[in-house]
């Protein structure tokens, strides 16, 4: 049912308006953008952000680290089938390994994996629709989610589909993880906040979008400003050896 889904989510991506895709401005929505950020961040300062506080204030750095990594390794095999569908069936067995080998040996808490050579990769359906055409579209502040794009925000729901935590039936138990999940990932970022200056909601979505750039390129992402020093090198150079 999965990969039947794809090529149509790939196809009404890519026959949208050219005008919904437009590259000179990725943030047309930025008013209505805002407003949702600013609900965002007051549901944060109000509820999310002080649990995570206390979650930080009684959790040991130790365990804060395995609950961290036991989440990380419930995204394996999400990372596993992207790289299925991008067409890198030895990565994907990589990712597998991952999660055969962490899950075994210590229900995901250790990453015995990267000890024994498994390298850790990151994926998800977004990616995969980038790696196929479909361009990012519009950024978009989502109510509670925060940052994404068009394209990201279609996928997100086959990310979920793919989540072993949603094979737990037990709805207080998935509930439970997932808030758990939340509040870890929450809190997490808290020492990150210090170095944030300015526009905050600037800077989150440029971060945002050239993040998720590298990520669909796998890191090969054209450095114009690298490009432009090298050209001004090449022409000193030039004018040095012919005055």
């Amino acid at each position: 049912m999965l990969p039947r889904l794809i090529p149509a989510i790939l196809t009404s991506l890519m026959v949208l308006p050219a005008s919904a895709w437009s590259t000179e401005n990725p943030d047309p929505w930025e008013k209505t953008n805002r407003k949702i950020y600013a609900f965002n961040k007051t549901a944060d300062t109000y509820f999310l952000k002080p649990i995570a506080k206390g979650y930080r204030a009684v959790t040991p750095q130790v365990v804060d680290d395995s609950i961290s990594r036991f989440f990380d390794n419930l995204l394996e095999p999400l990372t596993a089938i992207n790289n299925v569908l991008q067409a890198k069936p030895q990565v994907a067995a990589n990712d597998m390994g991952r999660f055969v080998v962490n899950s075994v040996t210590s229900l995901g808490f250790a990453d015995i994996a990267q000890t024994i050579g498994l390298p850790k990769h990151e994926e998800d359906f977004g990616q995969t629709f980038g790696k196929w055409g479909a361009r990012s579209g519009p950024y978009l502040m989502l109510p509670f989610l925060g940052p994404s794009s068009v394209r990201d925000a279609l996928a997100k729901p086959f990310d979920g589909l793919v989540n072993p935590r949603n094979l737990i039936e037990e709805p207080s138990v998935n509930i439970g993880l997932f808030v758990l999940d939340v509040v870890d990932t929450r809190a997490d970022i808290i020492p990150l906040e210090k170095i944030i200056e300015g526009d905050e909601y600037i800077l989150l979505r440029d971060v945002y979008l050239q993040r998720r750039e590298f990520a669909v390129q796998d890191g090969k992402v054209k450095d114009s400003f690298m490009d432009d020093m090298d050209d001004d090198s090449s022409e000193e150079s030039s004018t040095s050896a012919n005055p």
